[in-house]
């Protein structure tokens, strides 16, 4: 998947592509400026983090897993009892295949999306699956900001503000998971409503194994 290059920022350059030009549309339309703002860093970061350590992504196929990795914290995709990762790894899916994307290139965006929030994992995978991961940690954790250069941070700090983002994007978080709890167990996703919602009570793990119906 190749195109000429829509934009430059820190020297990554985006994509110029119907894929990319329609990703962007949509994001643009269904997400708020602070999860548009994140997805296109991340996005961005990602891109810069492959640099670092050798990978050569689809910058398609990473475009569109960062933009879309959380939207099933929105509105309108958040409905359901599922991880609101896999809400997003489903609209995602869902996107690519109406365009015509192959399966198995559909699948690598599902996956980076539904494994984002999964440290320790992605890594592994395909660069357009790990490089999510990555840019999600530069971006929220921090994680590999001290690779980038202040003028590299810089360049898409400005491009893509993130006034009040850490406590914003928490509140983001715990209200996109705050009505499916059962959700987060076995995830970080359980530390965001355990500060946010009074009301969650955490599962644990060693307790659901203790107290299950097997006999011992």
């Amino acid at each position: 998947m190749t195109g000429h290059v829509l934009d430059t920022i820190a020297g990554i350059e985006i994509p110029n592509t119907p894929l990319v030009r329609e990703v962007t549309e949509f994001i643009r339309d269904t997400e708020d400026d602070l999860l548009f703002n994140h997805s296109r860093r991340v996005f961005l970061f990602g891109a810069l983090q492959g640099q670092r350590r050798g990978l050569v992504p689809d910058l398609e196929l990473l475009y569109t897993g960062a933009m879309f990795h959380d939207i099933g914290l929105t509105e309108r995709y958040r409905d359901s009892e599922l991880r609101f990762e896999v809400d997003g790894a489903n609209a995602a899916r869902d996107f690519l295949l109406a365009r015509g994307v192959g399966v198995d290139d559909a699948r690598k965006v599902w996956l980076g999306i539904a494994l984002h929030t999964t440290p320790g994992v992605p890594e592994f995978l395909d660069p357009e699956i790990a490089l999510v991961t990555a840019g999600v940690e530069t971006d929220v954790l921090g994680f590999g900001r001290d690779n980038l250069s202040a003028e590299v941070l810089a360049a898409v700090t400005a491009a893509h503000p993130r006034p009040q983002f850490k406590q914003r994007i928490l509140r983001a978080f715990a209200d996109g998971m705050r009505h499916r709890p059962d959700s987060t167990f076995g995830t970080v996703n359980a530390d965001v409503l355990e500060r946010f919602d009074e009301s969650f009570v955490r599962t644990n793990f060693v307790d659901t194994i203790l107290g299950n119906d097997w006999p011992e």
